[in-house]
């Protein structure tokens, strides 16, 4: 696991602080859910219209994430962090005085307003704390990414169930009150406590967008196992309670059958991240997680094809392994994205991070997006265990596609060849040395112009206070402290051709040969 011993005070401050912030978070966004529609049938509104104010936050989220991981660099990780935060904090409290608004219309049009902002700071919250991870914690991207998804996991356990208790005490207002300022207050702690990152380059800008990213057939096939496993998500919260009705139980067991799959997915995250950072690639975790998510799946029905009836028992085994599934994935997914970016060229820096992020806040909220939609109309038509059939096809088709991927494709080769390092020169530099103005010392302190005496000083590791914008990724001595960390040196031994201990450099064996 996390060589916890090893951390540093930043890191730890970061962990700490993260923790809290996302098991508020947790908290705020599986508030809604228990009160508001009823709260929304006595303003006179209909179930269309508030089932679209809970979808308009996953579309909100889904169209302004890559905008906010486009910009994360300019803005900053940790502004945008506290920004989403304080957003969702506020947004939070004043959704539990939506009962005090006379008028179905101005009900309605208010939950549309406080939603979509809500969505707007949830948005940042998430991008810019999946790109601190990767900074902070380069070596255990997957491992720390799934420990906090933990403490996110508990959040949406503990929601509900707090919420109810303050909702009986003291009605409406109160759970959004109470709860909205916990996470009020862990903004205002985070604002103080987060270690800020003064190595980010405010004069950087990136020409990688999002479409140039999903060109990028690993990353591609991460982002389908998002969607797949967040509609899987949806398709259950919006299918579930119609499905248990059958077996009359208790409000309060109804309420433990919601928190199997995430409470499976909270506790078995950290094991699925070690997976992926210290025993096999990403993608094998993703294929096996698309494994158990259609076993379990088929269970939960059950599914026509297995001709049985349904079973309480058999629907709570498939429960817990629909968590076990959507926590392979989800951790898989984004560890997956970001070294497969990287390995295809994409640097090394906060720029990237933040479009992954961005990528991966995205998908997931189209997924949440479409799968409460289809799942409605499913349900209607066919009854519950023939619709669980879509969501298992799905399954299959990313779990067939990541088996053809890992069985046929070879790693992208970025090694560059020494009389073509004239590709990551930019055409000024190169104009210098080839004019012989960009004569450099060698070790036995002569002078070695043009592309070989770049290489000399590329590989003997003294740190220019100037360098063309194109060695920015192949430069092995610039520390993470210094500058971009622990994964630019990784891509630096790439093209340099060292070796590398980590599990990343499992999954890239094969670049440089036997």
């Amino acid at each position: 696991m996390l060589r916890i011993s090893h951390f540093s005070k930043r890191q730890w401050l970061t962990l700490i602080v993260f923790s809290i912030a996302d098991f508020c978070n947790a908290i705020c966004v599986s508030l809604q859910a228990p009160f508001y529609p009823l709260e929304a049938e006595k303003k006179g509104a209909t179930a269309t219209e508030y089932g679209l104010v809970f979808g308009v936050f996953e579309l909100v989220v889904f169209i302004i994430s890559p905008i906010y991981g486009k910009h994360l660099n300019r803005i900053g990780p940790k502004y945008l962090f506290n920004g989403g935060i304080f957003t969702t904090g506020i947004c939070a409290i004043l959704f539990g005085f939506l009962d005090k608004v006379d008028g179905h219309y101005p009900f309605i049009i208010l939950s549309f307003v406080i939603r979509i902002i809500e969505a707007m700071g949830n948005a940042a919250f998430l991008t810019a704390s999946f790109a601190i991870i990767a900074m902070e914690f380069p070596d255990n991207v997957a491992t720390t990414f799934a420990s906090l998804e933990t403490f996110f996991g508990l959040g949406l356990i503990v929601g509900p169930t707090v919420g109810g208790a303050l909702y009986g005490i003291g009605g409406y207002v109160t759970p959004f009150v109470v709860l909205g300022s916990t996470l009020f207050l862990s903004a205002i702690m985070t604002a103080f406590a987060l270690p800020d990152h003064p190595n980010r380059r405010n004069d950087v800008t990136s020409d990688a967008s999002l479409l140039q990213v999903l060109k990028i057939p690993g990353v591609l096939l991460a982002a389908a196992s998002i969607i797949v496993t967040s509609m899987s998500i949806g398709f259950l919260s919006a299918t579930l309670e119609p499905h248990l009705r059958q077996f009359n139980l208790s409000p309060m067991v109804l309420g433990l059958m919601f928190v199997i799959n995430g409470g499976t997915y909270a506790l078995t995250a950290p094991w699925w991240g070690w997976l992926c950072d210290k025993v096999v690639p990403a993608k094998v975790v993703t294929l096996l997680g698309c494994i158990i998510l259609m076993i379990g799946f088929s269970l939960i029905g059950p599914v026509p094809f297995l001709n049985r009836p349904t079973d309480l028992s058999v629907t709570i085994i498939g429960l817990v392994l629909h968590g076990m599934g959507i926590g392979a994935q989800l951790v898989a997914s984004f560890t997956d994205a970001l070294r497969t970016a990287v390995q295809y060229g994409f640097s090394n820096s906060l720029e990237t991070y933040g479009l992954i992020s961005g990528l991966w806040t995205s998908t997931f909220a189209l997924g949440a997006f479409i799968g409460p939609s289809i799942a409605g109309v499913l349900y209607d038509v066919v009854g519950f265990g023939a619709a669980t059939v879509f969501v298992i096809v799905l399954s299959a088709l990313v779990g067939v596609a990541v088996a053809l991927f890992l069985m046929f494709s070879r790693p992208p080769r970025l090694i560059k060849d020494v009389h073509n390092l004239e590709e990551l020169i930019d055409p000024i530099t190169k104009s210098m040395m080839e004019n012989g103005s960009a004569a450099m010392p060698t070790a036995n302190g002569g002078n070695r112009s043009g592309y070989n005496g770049l290489v000399s000083v590329a590989l003997s590791c003294p740190v220019p206070t100037e360098r063309p914008p194109g060695m920015e990724g192949i430069i092995a001595c610039n520390s993470y402290k210094n500058r971009l960390g622990t994964w630019n040196r990784k891509e630096s031994e790439l093209i340099i051709g060292s070796n590398m201990s980590s599990s990343y450099a499992e999954e890239t064996r094969g670049l440089l040969g036997p």
